[in-house]
């Protein structure tokens, strides 16, 4: 109502702070904003909820989990909560208990399927988003326990065939294989956890109901066993089926306390009631002496009672992709892993993780659209951008979150990427969008106003974790770059008034930037590029890497661009890669390969270390997390499966075997020496069919003493200027309808 904006509400919420003892909130937010440049937005009301709902969460976890350690709690409470792990973190006048350095699960399911169910590094099933979990135990007779999270060891991969996460533990004599993957069935898709058990004395296989997830405490107010013995009610519906009547089965509450506490119970429960939400149970299955136990658990996962016919076969999602084919055993799995999490990451929308990050930045599907253009996915591509007009708003701002102003430059970006890779017009339905964004861009530019921000973009939250709102050059650059890919769209199909003045906007802004860059230079006393016009140079300025990798706004060599990777391996690296202070806190995957790609294009080889290095640093299961812990090597933030992470393995690996620069195709320029002159393998070095911008190549390596490349290629039109550039042997400038050369070492 108009009248309560004139209630002195800011008198009473400092009286009533101040009365009980508290600071003034008041004051601390004014004292907190003059550490930010003044902005519209302090921060996206989007991420402060998904704070909240976060630290929610973590509040619950603070009151359950210290109090209850004789629980068995999932793998990363284990190693969390354990005085002796170097992932110990001490709680103290912490508020909340958050999953800060085990932040690690694998997701399975189907292409063009909305459910991701996860499991965790011990094979911790999570099936529904943010829900419950299933565990399975093994116990002997003789009072020996197999529970995988306690374990400090266990053998974990991803099937890539199936998309099925295998876990294989074992204690004295037990053994357990846990095998989960989604699968197609008549109702709709269905996540089954196989399992295997065995007991050399004979004992019991439990499937076991957790209130909780690899984020914490998830409620489970009821459960009961279904009177055929093979079902399982959580809160009153169907939800868990087994393959078998089980045996035996027990229920416990909280009061009571984790059900692990009473598997001596002779007496069986049938259910299991809590008012608090800690309901667990078990559903035992007799192993007899040497002989395993074979089990399928099944969770329906379709969210209606209609069949879900949007799922489709991994072999046809996977038909005509860029395929590669090295010696490197970890670079295959790694690559062959990621292309298969960008595919169940884009059902219609594309997601940069499965759990924390299920949700839609411009970011991060820019990154990830890339990456399905450069495998040949395009058809997911363009159903991905699809979506991105409806995002956007009547000023013409692409809206994923407020206060972010690289979202207009991105979106403009990947729409021309897209017409370049696939040489088609801009559909119909992008043409406005892509005017409205570019014009939304050149009237945001702040004014020219002498000051050290003048003609940017306003100071804004960067989600990049760049450091308080500020006027980031991240932003900028990508601005940019999205005037002149509005440019050639419009001069493509014609629009010739729109091209002239988005052309000359691009200019002018580049004009801008160039010459604020060169005050930061002669305030720093180098050419690195800082984060914005008012900062120093820090982790932070990982975000104008942007301007070499992947907008290519500079020559490779140009010294803003290799005086800012050497800043930052000098002082910003731990454990071999980018380390970021700003949030993160934790050494990041895909900024270390957005550096990598800078020293490719240099031809500067420590970009095959840095790959190597994020290659060791990928969990068992092929995957990153947003931000690894220094000493755990686990997640330390966000999502534990970062499909932009995938992405940028991908986007490396394909710009090592080919890269556009300019009008020119360079390729094999990531390749290391060792592969090509490998004389023991015997195998050819593959990779394509390989889209770019001026059509498709598919190239083989032939290794040995007198190496060769060899190329089929579909051009658009006149083939390009092609280099072949491998480290360690002669550069060529190949003639023109040449198709082969042999390789010559320098």
């Amino acid at each position: 109502m108009p009248w309560m904006k004139w209630l002195p509400w800011r008198f009473f919420v400092r009286r009533f702070a101040t009365a009980h003892g508290f600071l003034d909130p008041l004051t601390l937010m004014a004292h907190l904003q003059r550490f930010a440049e003044p902005s519209e937005v302090s921060e996206p009301i989007e991420l402060l909820r998904a704070g909240a709902v976060f630290h929610a969460r973590a509040l619950i976890n603070s009151k359950v989990i210290q109090h209850n350690l004789d629980w068995v709690w999932p793998y990363w409470i284990q190693r969390q909560f354990d005085p002796r792990d170097k992932s110990f973190i001490p709680r103290a006048f912490s508020i909340t208990h958050c999953n800060l350095s085990h932040r690690n699960w694998t997701a399975v399911g189907l292409p063009n399927c909305e459910a991701l169910p996860v499991v965790d590094p011990r094979g911790l099933l999570t099936p529904h988003y943010d829900g419950w979990s299933i565990d399975a135990w093994v116990i002997s007779d003789a009072g020996d326990v197999l529970t995988p999270s306690t374990l400090p060891y266990c053998k974990q991969y991803q099937d890539l065939d199936n998309i099925a996460v295998v876990t294989e533990s074992a204690h004295k004599n037990l053994k357990l294989c846990n095998r989960v993957q989604v699968k197609v069935r008549p109702k709709g898709p269905c996540c089954t956890m196989a399992l295997t058990a065995s007991c050399n004395g004979g004992g019991w296989l439990l499937v076991v109901l957790r209130p909780c997830n690899p984020e914490g405490v998830s409620f489970v107010h009821k459960v009961r066993l279904a009177s055929n013995r093979r079902q399982w009610l959580i809160e009153g519906g169907p939800a868990v089926e087994f393959g078998q009547a089980a045996d035996k089965h027990l229920a416990s509450n909280y009061r009571s306390g984790d059900i692990f506490l009473h598997l001596k119970d002779e007496k069986g429960r049938m259910q299991g009631e809590c008012e608090v939400g800690m309901a667990t149970a078990a559903a035992m299955f007799r192993i007899e002496p040497h002989k395993p136990r074979k089990l399928e658990v099944s969770i329906p996962l379709a969210t209606d009672t209609h069949e879900d016919k949007s799922a489709t076969p991994w072999q046809d999602s996977l038909e005509g992709h860029c395929a590669l084919q090295v010696p490197d055993k970890d670079f295959q799995f790694l690559y062959d892993a990621a292309i298969r999490t960008l595919i169940l990451h884009s059902p219609k929308d594309v997601y940069p993780g499965p759990y924390t990050y299920k949700r839609f930045w411009f970011r991060d599907a820019t990154f990830m659209i890339q990456s399905l253009l450069f495998t040949g996915l395009t058809k997911r591509a363009e159903r991905a951008l699809d979506q991105f007009p409806q995002r956007q708003k009547r000023d013409g701002f692409f809206h994923s979150q407020d206060g972010e102003w690289d979202s207009n430059g991105e979106a403009l970006w990947i729409f021309d990427c897209y017409c370049q890779m696939t040489n088609k017009p801009l559909k119909q339905a992008w043409c406005e969008p892509v005017l409205k964004g570019a014009k939304w861009i050149i009237g945001k530019r702040l004014s020219q106003d002498g000051s050290r921000c003048a003609g940017l973009l306003p100071a804004g939250f960067s989600a990049e974790h760049l450091g308080p709102n500020d006027c980031y050059y991240w932003d900028d650059f990508w601005a940019v770059a999205g005037l002149q890919a509005a440019a050639a769209i419009c001069t493509r199909e014609g629009i010739d008034e729109s091209a002239h003045r988005f052309n000359a906007a691009a200019s002018a802004f580049q004009h801008t930037i160039n010459e604020s860059l060169a005050g930061a230079e002669r305030r720093l006393d180098r050419p690195a590029m800082p984060a914005s016009p008012n900062r120093r140079l820090d982790a932070g300025a990982i975000g104008s890497i942007v301007a070499g990798y992947p907008l290519q706004l500079y020559p490779p060599d140009d010294p803003r661009l290799t005086d800012l990777a050497d800043y930052l391996i000098d002082n910003c690296f731990v454990s071999g890669g980018f380390f970021q202070d700003m949030i993160h806190s934790g050494i990041n995957a895909y900024l270390t390969l957005h550096i990598a790609q800078v020293l490719l294009r240099a031809g500067d080889w420590r970009c095959h270390e840095l790959m190597k290095n994020v290659a060791r640093l990928a969990s068992p299961t092929g995957q990153w997390p947003e931000a690894i812990h220094p000493l755990s090597l686990g997640g330390c933030m966000g999502d534990g499966q970062h499909a932009w992470a995938a992405a940028e393995w991908v986007a490396m690996q394909r710009n090592c075997f080919v890269r556009e620069e300019q009008d020119t195709l360079v390729l094999i320029a990531g390749l290391p020496p060792e592969w090509i002159g490998d004389t023991t393998s015997g195998k050819p070095i593959r990779f394509g069919p390989a889209p770019t911008r001026f059509g498709a190549i598919t190239l083989e390596i032939t290794p040995g003493i007198n190496p060769t490349i060899s190329w089929k290629a579909d051009w658009y039109g006149k083939p390009p200027v092609i280099c072949v550039n491998p480290p360690g042997y002669k550069p060529t400038r190949v003639a023109e309808g040449l198709q082969h050369v042999e390789l010559s070492a320098q």
